[in-house]
């Protein structure tokens, strides 16, 4: 079961909340569910408005690097990830810094959400 912790100056303080081991959420679907104020619009991968800072944490390599062609588009037009960076990552088979939450599924891994 991983723990997610959101962090922004909107919040009082970090939240840390459990997700269900097997839920195919999305770190959108847990912040809804937890009333932790992501901001976003679309919830389609469309429009960027969700992207959000993801650090992994622990001495697991981050199990959730492969970005949808949505939010590689989304994330270059809003300026979050450059063109050229993102096609190294992908070449390495790594994940960016900034992701999509309406994208980016939760798997068994601790990780900290900035926005």
């Amino acid at each position: 079961m991983p723990n997610v912790t959101f962090s922004s100056p909107k919040q009082k303080k970090d939240v840390t909340v459990y997700a269900v081991a097997g839920n195919r959420s999305t770190i959108l679907g847990l912040a809804k569910e937890h009333k932790i104020p992501v901001d976003f619009e679309c919830q389609d991968g469309n429009c960027g408005s969700c992207a959000v800072e993801v650090l992994h944490l622990g001495n697991k390599p981050a199990m959730a690097a492969h970005l949808t062609e949505k939010e590689k588009t989304a994330l270059v037009l809003a300026g979050k990830v450059k063109q050229a960076e993102l096609d190294e990552l992908v070449v390495k088979d790594l994940a960016p810094g900034w992701r999509l939450a309406c994208q980016y599924m939760l798997l068994d891994e601790d990780i900290a959400v900035k926005f």
